[in-house]
């Protein structure tokens, strides 16, 4: 790891940590069976039949898990 060679001063220190930005995650619209769904993208989706019981967890098309 690395040491720095000399003290880094507070101001410095805080303009440094002050560049970090959280981002907003990406959230996809969907239509599912009429049904309009906002989705976080690269996350597993739970597949429904037509009265609204989740069947499976789905990811890029396949089946990953049981609800």
């Amino acid at each position: 790891m690395a040491v720095p060679k000399r003290k880094m001063s507070r101001s410095n220190t805080r303009h440094r940590r002050a560049q970090w930005k959280a981002k907003m995650p990406q959230i996809q619209k969907r239509t599912v069976n009429g049904r309009t769904q906002w989705v976080v993208a690269h996350r597993a989706t739970v597949v429904e039949d037509s009265q609204g019981t989740p069947l499976f967890l789905e990811y890029n098309g396949r089946q990953v898990g049981d609800v």
